[in-house]
């Protein structure tokens, strides 16, 4: 279980990164980071990582699709991060 925690944990500051790393290309004019690359890696367990990187880069505040999936993706990865914790400790 430790394993897993250290996993999602990981995969959030990549998901992190990668929401500066899209908004300095921006700030840059340089080819960028689809939307819907970044609301799926939100979805996929990076919810956490880049609910934390929007404000602190300022980055898709506004955007209204990302006001609305990010935090559902972080309801739907915290229940399934819950519900495999329940199925890990039987």
């Amino acid at each position: 279980m430790d394993k897993l925690i250290y996993i999602l944990l990981a995969w959030n500051l990549i998901t992190f990164a990668i929401m500066g790393i899209d908004k300095r290309k921006a700030i840059k004019n340089r080819k960028r980071i689809s939307e819907s690359t970044l609301i799926m890696l939100a979805f996929f367990f990076g919810s956490f990582g880049i609910s934390v990187a929007m404000p602190v880069f300022h980055h898709k505040t506004k955007k209204l699709l990302f006001l609305i999936l990010v935090p559902i993706a972080v309801i739907v990865n915290a229940l399934s991060i819950i519900g495999m914790f329940v199925l890990i400790r039987g």
